[in-house]
Formats: structure tokens, sequence, C-alpha cells
């Protein structure tokens, strides 16, 4: 079975946005995935040190 997925609201700045827009471009993914994909890597980073 899929995860839950929940909607939040977030304020990012604008040059980083711009930057996670095309880097999830770049990868063909939304900008969603992009970011749910970073958070989860950084997660796992965070547990392993």
């Amino acid at each position: 079975m899929k995860p839950l997925k929940e909607k939040i609201s977030i304020t990012i700045d604008s040059d980083l946005l711009e930057k996670l827009r095309a880097e999830a471009e770049s990868d063909d993914r939304s900008l969603s995935q992009y970011i749910n994909l970073i958070l989860k890597e950084h997660i796992k980073n965070l547990k392993e040190k």
C-alpha cells in the first residue's frame, strides 16, 4: 500500500525554489516528488550518522 500523503504549505526562498524546479525538471519529476526525494535522502543520511 502506498504511504499516505498530506498537503502542507511552506515558504521557500525564491532563489532556492528556482534551483529546486530546475533540478526536478532535469530529473523528470514534479517539484513535489523531487522535494520528497531529497527530504527522504536527508533523513536517511541523518540516521546513518
